[in-house]
Protein backbone atom coordinates (compact mmCIF):
# COMPACT_ATOMS: atom_id res chain seq x y z
CA UNK A 1 0.00 0.00 0.00
CA UNK A 2 1.49 3.34 -1.11
CA UNK A 3 1.35 6.19 1.40
CA UNK A 4 0.70 9.70 0.10
CA UNK A 5 1.22 12.85 2.17
CA UNK A 6 -0.77 15.81 0.83
CA UNK A 7 0.47 19.29 1.85
CA UNK A 8 -2.09 21.98 1.06
CA UNK A 9 -1.79 25.75 1.40
CA UNK A 10 -5.39 27.06 1.53
CA UNK A 11 -4.29 30.67 0.99
CA UNK A 12 -3.03 29.87 -2.52
CA UNK A 13 -5.55 30.09 -5.33
CA UNK A 14 -9.33 30.01 -5.01
CA UNK A 15 -11.86 27.85 -3.17
CA UNK A 16 -12.22 25.53 -6.16
CA UNK A 17 -8.68 24.31 -5.42
CA UNK A 18 -9.75 22.46 -2.28
CA UNK A 19 -12.59 20.77 -4.14
CA UNK A 20 -10.14 19.60 -6.82
CA UNK A 21 -7.78 18.33 -4.16
CA UNK A 22 -10.55 16.44 -2.34
CA UNK A 23 -11.49 14.80 -5.63
CA UNK A 24 -7.89 13.73 -6.14
CA UNK A 25 -7.73 12.29 -2.60
CA UNK A 26 -10.91 10.29 -3.27
CA UNK A 27 -9.43 8.84 -6.47
CA UNK A 28 -6.30 7.81 -4.58
CA UNK A 29 -8.23 6.31 -1.65
CA UNK A 30 -10.51 4.37 -3.97
CA UNK A 31 -7.41 2.94 -5.66
CA UNK A 32 -5.95 1.67 -2.37
CA UNK A 33 -3.54 4.48 -1.51
CA UNK A 34 -3.26 5.61 2.10
CA UNK A 35 -3.72 9.40 2.11
CA UNK A 36 -3.10 12.00 4.80
CA UNK A 37 -3.86 15.69 4.16
CA UNK A 38 -1.93 18.37 6.04
CA UNK A 39 -3.17 21.99 5.85
CA UNK A 40 -0.59 24.73 6.34
CA UNK A 41 -1.37 27.65 8.64
CA UNK A 42 1.83 29.67 8.73
CA UNK A 43 5.26 30.10 7.18
CA UNK A 44 7.51 27.01 7.28
CA UNK A 45 4.62 24.61 8.02
CA UNK A 46 5.08 22.96 4.61
CA UNK A 47 8.83 22.63 5.11
CA UNK A 48 8.52 21.07 8.58
CA UNK A 49 5.80 18.65 7.46
CA UNK A 50 7.98 17.61 4.51
CA UNK A 51 10.88 16.85 6.86
CA UNK A 52 8.54 14.69 8.98
CA UNK A 53 7.31 12.87 5.87
CA UNK A 54 10.90 12.17 4.79
CA UNK A 55 11.77 10.87 8.25
CA UNK A 56 8.70 8.62 8.16
CA UNK A 57 7.67 5.99 5.62
CA UNK A 58 5.71 8.15 3.16
CA UNK A 59 6.17 7.18 -0.49
CA UNK A 60 4.92 10.33 -2.25
CA UNK A 61 4.32 13.97 -1.32
CA UNK A 62 1.67 15.98 -3.16
CA UNK A 63 2.05 19.72 -2.67
CA UNK A 64 -0.84 22.01 -3.57
CA UNK A 65 0.03 25.68 -3.41
CA UNK A 66 1.91 28.47 -5.11
CA UNK A 67 5.62 28.76 -5.84
CA UNK A 68 6.31 29.73 -2.20
CA UNK A 69 4.71 26.51 -0.91
CA UNK A 70 6.61 24.41 -3.44
CA UNK A 71 9.77 26.22 -2.27
CA UNK A 72 9.12 25.13 1.33
CA UNK A 73 8.60 21.51 0.30
CA UNK A 74 11.81 21.56 -1.74
CA UNK A 75 13.65 23.08 1.21
CA UNK A 76 12.31 20.29 3.44
CA UNK A 77 13.59 17.70 0.93
CA UNK A 78 16.99 19.43 0.83
CA UNK A 79 17.25 19.26 4.62
CA UNK A 80 16.35 15.55 4.70
CA UNK A 81 18.37 12.39 4.12
CA UNK A 82 15.59 10.70 2.11
CA UNK A 83 14.48 12.15 -1.22
CA UNK A 84 10.71 11.51 -1.32
CA UNK A 85 9.27 12.19 -4.81
CA UNK A 86 6.99 15.25 -5.02
CA UNK A 87 3.97 15.85 -7.25
CA UNK A 88 3.07 19.54 -7.71
CA UNK A 89 -0.63 20.38 -8.06
CA UNK A 90 -0.83 24.01 -9.22
CA UNK A 91 -3.12 26.19 -7.14
CA UNK A 92 -1.29 29.49 -6.67
CA UNK A 93 -1.31 32.73 -8.63
CA UNK A 94 1.48 32.03 -11.11
CA UNK A 95 2.98 28.55 -10.50
CA UNK A 96 6.00 29.17 -12.72
CA UNK A 97 7.80 25.94 -11.93
CA UNK A 98 4.81 23.60 -12.39
CA UNK A 99 3.97 25.33 -15.68
CA UNK A 100 7.57 25.06 -16.86
CA UNK A 101 7.60 21.32 -16.07
CA UNK A 102 4.23 20.90 -17.87
CA UNK A 103 2.61 19.28 -14.81
CA UNK A 104 -1.05 18.53 -15.64
CA UNK A 105 -3.73 20.64 -13.95
CA UNK A 106 -6.60 18.34 -14.83
CA UNK A 107 -7.25 16.09 -11.82
CA UNK A 108 -7.74 12.88 -13.81
CA UNK A 109 -4.50 13.47 -15.71
CA UNK A 110 -2.70 14.37 -12.48
CA UNK A 111 -3.96 11.15 -10.84
CA UNK A 112 -2.76 9.07 -13.80
CA UNK A 113 0.61 10.83 -13.57
CA UNK A 114 0.97 9.76 -9.93
CA UNK A 115 0.07 6.16 -10.79
CA UNK A 116 2.75 6.03 -13.51
CA UNK A 117 5.40 7.17 -10.98
CA UNK A 118 7.79 8.64 -13.52
CA UNK A 119 10.42 10.54 -11.52
CA UNK A 120 13.03 13.09 -12.50
CA UNK A 121 15.74 14.65 -10.31
CA UNK A 122 16.00 18.40 -10.96
CA UNK A 123 18.44 21.01 -9.73
CA UNK A 124 17.80 23.43 -6.88
CA UNK A 125 19.32 26.86 -6.35
CA UNK A 126 20.90 27.69 -3.00
CA UNK A 127 21.43 31.15 -1.48
CA UNK A 128 23.54 31.05 1.64
CA UNK A 129 21.41 28.66 3.77
CA UNK A 130 18.16 29.07 1.79
CA UNK A 131 16.99 27.26 -1.35
CA UNK A 132 14.96 28.17 -4.42
CA UNK A 133 13.19 25.98 -6.95
CA UNK A 134 12.73 28.57 -9.66
CA UNK A 135 14.26 32.00 -9.14
CA UNK A 136 16.17 34.40 -6.93
CA UNK A 137 15.98 38.09 -7.82
CA UNK A 138 16.61 41.61 -6.59
CA UNK A 139 16.04 45.17 -7.78
CA UNK A 140 13.02 46.73 -9.46
CA UNK A 141 9.89 44.54 -9.54
CA UNK A 142 11.58 41.70 -7.62
CA UNK A 143 9.68 42.49 -4.41
CA UNK A 144 6.26 42.36 -6.08
CA UNK A 145 5.69 38.72 -5.16
CA UNK A 146 5.80 39.20 -1.41
CA UNK A 147 4.31 42.72 -1.36
CA UNK A 148 0.98 41.71 -2.91
CA UNK A 149 -1.47 40.90 -0.12
CA UNK A 150 -2.70 37.25 -0.06
CA UNK A 151 -6.34 38.33 -0.26
CA UNK A 152 -5.54 40.46 -3.34
CA UNK A 153 -3.86 37.47 -5.00
CA UNK A 154 -6.95 35.33 -4.35
CA UNK A 155 -9.31 37.90 -5.90
CA UNK A 156 -7.22 39.20 -8.80
CA UNK A 157 -4.87 36.28 -9.51
CA UNK A 158 -1.93 37.10 -11.80
CA UNK A 159 -3.38 40.57 -12.45
CA UNK A 160 -2.43 41.48 -8.87
CA UNK A 161 1.26 41.13 -9.77
CA UNK A 162 0.92 43.28 -12.87
CA UNK A 163 -0.88 46.03 -10.93
CA UNK A 164 1.78 46.04 -8.22
CA UNK A 165 4.48 46.02 -10.91
CA UNK A 166 3.03 49.07 -12.64
CA UNK A 167 3.08 50.90 -9.30
CA UNK A 168 6.77 50.05 -9.00
CA UNK A 169 7.85 51.37 -12.41
CA UNK A 170 8.15 55.09 -11.88
CA UNK A 171 11.10 57.34 -12.57
CA UNK A 172 11.67 57.74 -8.82
CA UNK A 173 11.92 53.95 -8.38
CA UNK A 174 14.46 53.44 -11.16
CA UNK A 175 17.28 53.73 -8.64
CA UNK A 176 20.20 51.58 -9.71
CA UNK A 177 22.24 49.21 -7.57
CA UNK A 178 26.03 49.30 -7.59
CA UNK A 179 26.53 45.57 -7.94
CA UNK A 180 29.76 43.61 -7.61
CA UNK A 181 29.51 40.33 -9.54
CA UNK A 182 32.00 37.51 -8.94
CA UNK A 183 31.89 34.22 -10.86
CA UNK A 184 34.16 32.09 -13.01
CA UNK A 185 32.52 33.64 -16.07
CA UNK A 186 32.40 37.33 -15.04
CA UNK A 187 33.97 39.49 -12.34
CA UNK A 188 32.91 43.11 -12.63
CA UNK A 189 31.22 46.08 -11.00
CA UNK A 190 28.09 47.31 -12.72
CA UNK A 191 25.20 49.69 -12.06
CA UNK A 192 22.09 47.55 -12.47
CA UNK A 193 18.34 47.81 -12.10
CA UNK A 194 17.55 44.12 -11.70
CA UNK A 195 19.30 40.79 -11.25
CA UNK A 196 17.65 37.42 -11.82
CA UNK A 197 19.27 34.10 -11.00
CA UNK A 198 17.11 31.36 -12.40
CA UNK A 199 16.79 27.60 -12.45
CA UNK A 200 14.02 27.48 -15.08
CA UNK A 201 13.12 29.72 -18.02
CA UNK A 202 9.67 30.74 -16.72
CA UNK A 203 9.66 33.61 -14.23
CA UNK A 204 6.74 35.75 -13.09
CA UNK A 205 4.54 34.30 -15.82
CA UNK A 206 7.08 35.18 -18.54
CA UNK A 207 8.03 31.91 -20.22
CA UNK A 208 11.31 33.07 -21.77
CA UNK A 209 12.84 35.40 -19.20
CA UNK A 210 15.85 33.09 -18.93
CA UNK A 211 15.36 31.45 -22.34
CA UNK A 212 18.23 28.95 -22.19
CA UNK A 213 17.62 27.75 -18.62
CA UNK A 214 17.38 24.02 -17.96
CA UNK A 215 16.62 22.42 -14.56
CA UNK A 216 18.84 19.45 -15.51
CA UNK A 217 22.01 21.21 -16.68
CA UNK A 218 23.69 21.79 -13.29
CA UNK A 219 23.90 25.53 -13.94
CA UNK A 220 22.16 28.73 -12.89
CA UNK A 221 21.09 31.26 -15.53
CA UNK A 222 21.98 34.83 -14.61
CA UNK A 223 20.11 37.77 -16.14
CA UNK A 224 21.40 41.26 -15.27
CA UNK A 225 19.55 44.35 -16.49
CA UNK A 226 21.99 47.25 -16.40
CA UNK A 227 21.10 50.83 -15.54
CA UNK A 228 18.86 52.04 -18.38
CA UNK A 229 16.63 54.91 -19.37
CA UNK A 230 12.91 54.38 -19.80
CA UNK A 231 13.10 53.81 -23.62
CA UNK A 232 15.76 51.09 -23.26
CA UNK A 233 13.90 49.53 -20.36
CA UNK A 234 10.69 49.46 -22.40
CA UNK A 235 12.52 47.78 -25.28
CA UNK A 236 13.99 45.16 -22.95
CA UNK A 237 10.64 44.31 -21.38
CA UNK A 238 8.82 44.13 -24.71
CA UNK A 239 11.40 41.61 -25.97
CA UNK A 240 11.06 39.42 -22.85
CA UNK A 241 8.04 37.75 -24.47
CA UNK A 242 10.21 36.38 -27.29
CA UNK A 243 13.39 35.87 -25.27
CA UNK A 244 15.24 38.37 -27.48
CA UNK A 245 15.89 40.72 -24.53
CA UNK A 246 19.13 38.84 -23.78
CA UNK A 247 20.62 40.34 -26.98
CA UNK A 248 20.08 43.93 -25.79
CA UNK A 249 23.38 45.73 -24.98
CA UNK A 250 22.04 46.61 -21.52
CA UNK A 251 21.40 42.97 -20.62
CA UNK A 252 24.09 40.60 -19.35
CA UNK A 253 23.16 36.91 -19.63
CA UNK A 254 25.35 33.96 -18.67
CA UNK A 255 25.34 30.54 -16.99
CA UNK A 256 27.31 29.66 -13.88
CA UNK A 257 27.57 27.12 -11.06
CA UNK A 258 28.18 29.84 -8.47
CA UNK A 259 27.76 33.63 -8.35
CA UNK A 260 28.62 36.03 -5.54
CA UNK A 261 26.79 39.35 -5.44
CA UNK A 262 27.54 42.37 -3.26
CA UNK A 263 25.83 45.77 -3.35
CA UNK A 264 26.39 49.31 -2.12
CA UNK A 265 23.25 49.10 0.04
CA UNK A 266 20.81 46.59 1.51
CA UNK A 267 19.08 44.90 -1.42
CA UNK A 268 16.26 42.45 -0.59
CA UNK A 269 16.30 39.07 -2.34
CA UNK A 270 13.12 37.45 -3.61
CA UNK A 271 13.16 33.64 -3.49
CA UNK A 272 10.30 32.03 -5.43
CA UNK A 273 8.03 34.97 -4.59
CA UNK A 274 8.98 35.16 -0.90
CA UNK A 275 11.40 37.41 1.02
CA UNK A 276 14.81 35.73 1.21
CA UNK A 277 17.10 38.14 3.08
CA UNK A 278 19.47 40.73 1.60
CA UNK A 279 22.75 40.98 -0.28
CA UNK A 280 25.61 40.12 -0.02
CA UNK A 281 24.89 36.52 -0.98
CA UNK A 282 26.37 33.53 -2.75
CA UNK A 283 24.09 31.76 -5.24
CA UNK A 284 24.94 28.14 -6.06
CA UNK A 285 23.43 25.22 -7.93
CA UNK A 286 22.66 21.96 -6.13
CA UNK A 287 22.43 19.34 -8.89
CA UNK A 288 19.69 16.66 -8.87
CA UNK A 289 18.48 17.68 -5.40
CA UNK A 290 14.70 17.63 -5.91
CA UNK A 291 12.84 14.53 -7.16
CA UNK A 292 9.53 15.35 -8.82
CA UNK A 293 6.84 13.31 -10.53
CA UNK A 294 6.21 14.27 -14.14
Amino acid sequence: MKKVKVIFNPSSGRQSTERRLDRLCKLLLDDGYLVNKFITKKKNDAMLETIKACEGDWDIIIVSGGDGTVNEVAKGIAHSKRKVPVAILSSGTVNDFANYMKIPKNINEFYEMIKREKFIDVDLGKVNDEYFVNVAAGGILSNVGYQVLPETKMVLGRLAYYIEGLKEITLQNLESIELNIESDEYSLNEEVLLFIISNSSSIGGFKKLAPEADVLDGLLDVVIIKKSGVPDLASIFINIFSGEHINHPNVLYFKSKSVKLKANRDVPIDLDGEYGGTLPATFEIVPNAFRIII
